[in-house]
Order: structure tokens, then C-alpha cells, then sequence
């Protein structure tokens, strides 16, 4: 007799299909993220929808981007300070502390502000629109969901990741500065000079490109999640916290894998 999908096979092992959910899974998420790409070129456009979540998700991450930023940038200028002290090169504290805090620190603060309070709300919205239905009564009157409802907020979180990662490089830079200067008795002209000599512009294209694409990581993957609950309400807040975990290590991930290929293929200033 066949096992029916989903329940263990007479021998005592996994059936095919609950061994290659992950698989499915995973398809999906990259399948949406395909489909959302295809809809941003589709008429007509969201604008009022997009509007709306730019402002939501702006008003709840800029605040907490800038006070996390401070203390970031402080732990890197007194961390590398200290580094640079006992190798006895003071004079590039300034430049390896920006340099850390623009291509690292600041994409990786403006990814999970973003996806822990901006796509845990677009998850939560998605989740309780699904479990009551309404996305099937949108498609029943020939309105897609994605292009409806996903493509506004996935544009929204990239185009909010891009401009809070500027005020988090300029807020943890001065946080950095003041705490060089001040704690660690350096001096402002080599800080700054310090910085011009081994910053070039193609570091502010990675980390601005960094935050364009954790910010599409982050819509699809909150996106992903609030499409497909399980379980009623209950299964929301499941959603909203498997939705923030995976982004999590989606990010890191592609944070490690993006550094790679800049830092192989971007010659250092000078080098």
C-alpha cells in the first residue's frame, strides 16, 4: 500500500515529500521573488500603497537606526583605536574605523532594523489578510496579491534601507569621530586625513548596493512568509518569527558572500 503525502512510509522512514519540503520551500521564496520582479513592471502601478508603507516603515526604523548607529560606531573607532595603538599605525585609526562602519556595520544595522520591525508588520498585515481570506477573494476578482499588496512594500524596504543606510554612515561616522578624538586623544586632522587616504567612492556604491539588496531580502522573505501561514493566528506569529530568523541568516549570508567578490575585485585605494 502507498504512504499518502506527508506521513511516514511503511519501512519507518520520511516519505519524499516531507523530505523535500525545504526544497519546496525554498522554491517558493525564490519563485515570489521572481514573480515580484516580473510585477514591478506591470501597470498599474501601487503608487498610494507604496507611499504609505515608505512612510510606515520609515517612521519606525529611523529613529532606532540613528541610536543603535552611535554605539556601533563608537565600539569600532574604540576597538580599532586600540588595535591600531598597539601596532603602532595611530594615524589610520580614522580610516579603518569609517571604512568598517560604512561597508559593514551600516547595511548590516539598516537590514535588521528593517527586518525586525518593518518585515515582521508587512509579515503580520499579509498573514491576517491570508488567514481571513481576503487574497482569495482578490484573486477570485482578478486582482493579483503580489502586484497588489507585495510589490509596494518590497519597493518600500529597499527604497528605505537605501536612504537610512546614508544617515546610519554619517551618524555612526560622527559617533566614531567624536569617541577617536575625545576617548582616545587623537587628532582630528589625521582622523579625517587618515580617512581620505584609503576611503574611494566605489566603498559607498558596495554598502548602498549592500542595503538595496537587504532590503529586497527582506520584503520577499516577510512577503514569503505572511502568504503562507499555517495554523490560524496562531501560525502568524509563527510566520512573523520564522520570517525574521530566515532573513537574518539570508543576510549574513549574503553579506559574506557580496564582501567577497567587492574585495576580490576592487583593487584598495592606492594598491
Amino acid at each position: 500500500m502507498t504512504a499518502r503525502p506527508g506521513t511516514a512510509s511503511p519501512t519507518g522512514g520520511r516519505t519524499p515529500s516531507r523530505a523535500l519540503a525545504p526544497l519546496r520551500e525554498t522554491g517558493r521564496l525564490f519563485a515570489l521573488a521572481a514573480a515580484v520582479v516580473r510585477a514591478v513592471f506591470r501597470r498599474p502601478f501601487q503608487f498610494r500603497e507604496f507611499v504609505e508603507q515608505f512612510w510606515f516603515i520609515a517612521g519606525v526604523t529611523i529613529l532606532p537606526a540613528a541610536l543603535v548607529s552611535i554605539p556601533f560606531g563608537a565600539v569600532i573607532a574604540l576597538q580599532v583605536g586600540s588595535l591600531t595603538q598597539q601596532l603602532g599605525a595611530q594615524s589610520f585609526t580614522g580610516g579603518a574605523s569609517v571604512l568598517a562602519v560604512v561597508q559593514q556595520a551600516s547595511p548590516l544595522i539598516v537590514a535588521l532594523l528593517i527586518a525586525g520591525a518593518g518585515g515582521s508588520a508587512i509579515c503580520a498585515d499579509l498573514g491576517s489578510r491570508s488567514i481571513r481570506e481576503e487574497l482569495e477573494a482578490m484573486e477570485v476578482m482578478g486582482i493579483s496579491p503580489v502586484q497588489r499588496l507585495v510589490v509596494p512594500r518590497v519597493l518600500a524596504t529597499m527604497l528605505v534601507a537605501v536612504l537610512l543606510n546614508g544617515l546610519v554612515s554619517v551618524v555612526g561616522t560622527l559617533g566614531g569621530y567624536f569617541f577617536n578624538v575625545v576617548m582616545q586623544d587623537g587628532t582630528p586632522g589625521a582622523y579625517l586625513a587618515s580617512f581620505s587616504a584609503l576611503a574611494q567612492l566605489p566603498d559607498l556604491y558596495i554598502s548602498e548596493f549592500k542595503a538595496l539588496v537587504f532590503g529586497f531580502i527582506a520584503g520577499v522573505v516577510a512577503a514569503h512568509r505572511g502568504l503562507n501561514p499555517r495554523g490560524g493566528p496562531k501560525g502568524v506569529g509563527d510566520a512573523v518569527n520564522q520570517s525574521v530568523v530566515i532573513t537574518f541568516l539570508l543576510l549574513f549570508f549574503v553579506n559574506m558572500v557580496l564582501t567577497a567578490v567587492y574585495l576580490g575585485t576592487v583593487p584598495p585605494k592606492g594598491g
